[in-house]
């Protein structure tokens, strides 16, 4: 049997993290220390590695609060990130490696949400029947509206098509680039977010721009100007599988004139036609319990369908559940 060895994560290991996120299989330069020490200030980090021979073989980006070990708070997913080589009977040691020791250091739980299966480059279910064997309790379930380009598309609703057909009458211009970013966040997605939610995005201007700038091929910004003005545009996070749209916002201008379709009707046909997925993201609120649904309404418009996110919360002191399994 393989000897595992696990430990919390220190400055010192940053290089080798990041090395083994950008050759995993499930990794995302979202998990790259890089990108999530942008907000080391607002979580304690209790992110965990696990090693053969000193060789990494797994990560758990994780922050703690109270007595839980929670897939990290800052980030969209997480959950165990492991290299390609790795079996069902080796996550299943690593689970019981992991929990053992969260429950010796008095950590009763393990809140845990993975990575959405869409993001992964060899897809496999392997930690759900762990999870099922945990009896992990689900306790949400996001929906993330993604376009599946690798299948027949499902094609726009009337309503859209109409919308982009009006739009494409008008005197727009779509254009990418960092350096619009300020532009969009001061005139287009602040204003919007506190008229709307009176909330701020997630990222400061401040933050979008130095991530954008440690991550030029992943972080890109794109605006629709309308007679010289901008009225929308969309921050996509790219990944190998997937072009996400992390913020979406259009004034009532870029809205109404039909702009923001127009907007994405290039993302989507356009730019973005390559990859294998075009994630809108979640049109869920209040921890997945309710869905807004004029958000919902216009993500489907454009053929988008549902994929689950699901969260679990798994008792450490089950470690056990995956003693004996093997007939």
């Amino acid at each position: 049997m393989v000897a595992y060895e696990i430990k919390r994560y220190s400055l010192e290991y940053k290089n080798s993290w990041n090395e083994f996120i950008s050759n995993s299989k499930n990794g995302t330069f979202l998990l790259n220390r890089n990108y999530m020490d942008y907000h080391a200030n607002r979580f304690e980090d209790h992110s965990v590695i696990i090693s053969n021979n000193e060789n990494i073989v797994a990560l758990l980006p994780a922050n703690i609060s109270e007595n839980k070990l929670i897939s990290h708070q800052g980030l969209t997913y997480g959950g165990l990130i492991y290299s390609l080589e790795t079996k069902l009977g080796d996550l299943i040691e690593i689970f019981k490696l992991l929990l053992d020791f969260l429950n010796k250091n008095n950590i009763q739980y393990l809140v845990y949400k993975s990575v959405p299966q869409f993001y992964w480059t060899h897809y496999n279910d392997d930690v759900d029947w762990i999870l099922f064997k945990l009896n992990g309790k689900v306790i949400r379930k996001d929906s993330a509206y993604v376009i599946d380009n690798s299948k027949l598309k499902i094609g726009y609703q009337e309503r859209r098509k109409r919308s982009i057909k009006k739009a494409k009458k008008l005197n727009f211009f779509i254009d990418e680039g960092i350096s619009h970013l300020k532009l969009f966040w001061n005139d287009i997605l602040i204003p919007n977010l506190q008229e709307k939610h009176g909330v701020n995005p997630v990222h400061t201007l401040v933050e979008i721009e130095e991530l954008a700038d440690k991550f030029p091929n992943n972080i890109r910004q794109y605006v629709i100007f309308l007679d010289g003005i901008i009225v929308a545009g969309c921050t996509i996070f790219e990944t190998e599988n997937v072009a996400h749209a992390q913020y979406i916002s259009g004034n009532e201008i870029g809205r109404n004139s039909g702009c923001l379709d127009l907007l994405f009707d290039w993302l989507i046909i356009e730019r973005y036609q390559g990859k294998m997925y075009f994630d809108f993201g979640i049109a869920n609120e209040e921890m997945g319990q309710k869905i807004n649904k004029g958000l919902m309404d216009w993500k489907e418009g454009f053929g988008a369908r549902a994929m689950s996110h699901d969260f679990y919360e798994i008792n450490t002191s089950d470690f056990n559940k995956l003693e004996d399994i093997y007939c």
